[in-house]
């Protein structure tokens, strides 16, 4: 009767380690994401999702987006974006051991599964081929998938790509450019610093916030990211802007004039 039960398990280890080898060896080859160096998707695995849940919904909403280099977005935003939503993505190699643990952490605490603390390299994954499930299984293909992205593509081509899928809003609204033509009449290259920081504060959750809205959060998280850009010399906050137009004038204005009185200036009251 032993042998039987430690035989039976025997086979269910056996059958485990065959799946989960067959799982992980899948995932080591497809989807092929060496494409991805030159080849922009037609259509990612998320907004078919959102396709589906519109039709389920009854809503006739389009996917909305423009495919824009790199170079034609805005530095600001690009920025922005980065500050937002992940700050270590020029130093780490597809995951934040660090975020991910205090995400791991603030899961026990809350008795919930959802790992957060994902890079954009993982964004992108989830985006083009996965679901926004955060199951095991999932989480594992997106780690599997995003290890193998991180080896084939280079960083800017990845932050190229996630610029352009990422949901920026609701009825469909996908990719820098046309969130940037939708909420500010603009091309993505001609974003300003408060702008970019708008509308990088609302990559979290965009079908819930809007960039152009008064809420708490887009105001507090906006201004926070702006505030980042600032201290990093990334923005030249206004006044410092102001100042040097004035050295500047001052530098051009006849040496007379340059040198009246302030008060000399000023028209005399009636």
């Amino acid at each position: 009767m032993k042998k039987k039960k430690r035989s039976c398990a025997g086979r269910l280890l056996l059958i485990i380690f065959i799946v989960l080898a067959g799982f992980i060896g899948f995932n080591l080859f497809y989807p092929d994401v060496s494409v991805l160096k030159k080849e922009n998707p037609k259509k990612t695995a998320f907004m078919k999702y959102r396709e589906k849940e519109w039709e389920q919904a009854g809503k006739k909403y389009r996917i909305n987006q423009k495919w824009v280099p790199l170079s034609a977005i805005s530095p600001f935003l690009i920025k922005a974006v980065l500050i937002g939503e992940d700050d270590k993505f020029w130093q780490h190699e597809g995951f934040d051991y660090e975020a991910m643990q205090k995400a791991i952490e603030k899961d026990i605490k809350e008795k919930k599964f959802k790992l957060g603390g994902s890079t954009i390299s993982q964004q992108l994954t989830k985006n083009l081929y996965l679901s926004p499930s955060k199951n095991p299984v999932r989480k594992l293909r997106e780690a599997i998938i995003t290890y193998r992205m991180e080896r084939a593509v280079s960083k800017k081509r990845i932050l190229e790509l996630y610029l352009n899928v990422a949901e920026w809003g609701d009825r469909g609204i996908f990719g820098i450019e046309a969130a940037s033509r939708q909420y500010y009449g603009k091309s993505a290259s001609m974003l300003n610093p408060e702008e970019a920081a708008r509308l990088a504060s609302v990559l979290p959750n965009p079908r819930k916030f809007d960039p152009l809205g008064s809420s708490k959060y887009v105001v507090s998280r906006s201004r926070l990211i702006y505030n980042i850009m600032v201290k990093r010399g990334v923005v030249v906050p206004e006044y410092e802007a102001i100042n040097e137009d004035e050295a500047s004038d001052a530098a051009n204005t006849p040496t007379d004039a340059a040198n009246t009185p302030i008060e000399e200036t000023r028209p005399s009251s009636q």
